[in-house]
């Protein structure tokens, strides 16, 4: 069996279990408490949730994101999310991931999910530039110019909801990307990725390259946005001037969303001054 390429995989069960052992870390009294608004927004029919990406190898704003999907949804409205075909190298890995639904990052697969079987799909575009974006920019978004997550809405005929997230860039500190580094180092060639980063992390301190760390404790917020709806149905070849302008919506609304939370969260300064985590 080649796991991750069909959502017949995912197993609600496994999700369930996976929630309950999650809780403990982001429920309000754990150390990574989510909040999330705009959920209401979403409509009944399938999504493709676009989100900006923060935190380093871990991922935990994934993981915080499926929490209050689940916590507010339950298991009658499963979601799947693309995720690097690495993590099916491994047998074990690859059957536990594709148990709790993701699946292995094509256009193929994700159109499948979403036009053929009507489930909910999270895309992350800017994949490692994005999650290792230096920490000054973590609130703005950064897709490295990548529309293909544009052009499989058009091409499913389903709305797009951004969702802007903040939070888990705090969990480590990235200094610089590393874009040189990785073309140096030929990166993009050998593992398609394009940073080798310069973090400040437990418990690591100063570090090159991308690291497991112990995620430092930090609240994380979740905001969805008005559905971006596309009105024609599905386009078996969507031209390069629809692909453009639905990206360019896109980024404009959650740009828009990231501002909203930048004036929402306090700096460190006026953390360190209120003791306040977040």
């Amino acid at each position: 069996m080649t796991w991750g390429d069909d959502v017949a995989h995912h197993d609600p069960r496994m999700v369930a279990t996976a929630v309950k052992r999650l809780s403990p870390l982001f429920r309000e009294s754990g150390p990574y408490p989510c909040e999330a608004e705009g959920l209401d927004l979403l409509p009944d029919e399938p999504v493709l949730i676009v989100s900006n990406h923060s935190g380093g190898l871990l991922i935990p704003d994934v993981w915080g994101l499926g929490y209050v999907w689940y916590t507010r949804f339950g298991p009658d409205r499963p979601v799947h999310s693309l995720a690097h075909e690495m993590i099916f190298k491994v047998p074990q890995t690859a059957k536990f991931f594709a148990r709790i639904g993701v699946l292995r990052a094509s256009r193929e697969v994700a159109h499948a999910c979403l036009h053929d079987h009507r489930h909910d799909l999270v895309v992350l575009p800017g994949g490692d530039k994005d999650v290792f974006r230096p920490y000054r920019d973590r609130f703005k978004v950064n897709f490295g110019g990548r529309k293909g997550y544009a052009k499989t809405a058009l091409r499913a005929g389903v709305p797009i909801v951004p969702v802007a997230n903040s939070g888990a860039h705090e969990t480590l500190i990235v200094l610089r990307s590393g874009r040189r580094i990785a073309k140096a180092l030929g990166l993009h060639a050998l593992v398609r990725a394009d940073v080798f980063p310069v973090t400040l992390s437990v418990p690591w301190g100063l570090s090159v390259g991308p690291m497991p760390n112990l995620p430092v404790p930090a609240r994380f917020r979740y905001r969805f946005g008005a559905p971006i709806r596309v009105e024609d149905g599905p386009v078996a070849e969507p031209s390069a001037a629809r692909i453009d302008e639905l990206d360019r919506r896109v980024r404009g609304a959650m740009q828009g969303l990231l501002d909203q939370l930048k004036e929402e969260t306090p700096t460190i300064p006026q953390r360190l001054r209120h003791g306040l985590r977040l």
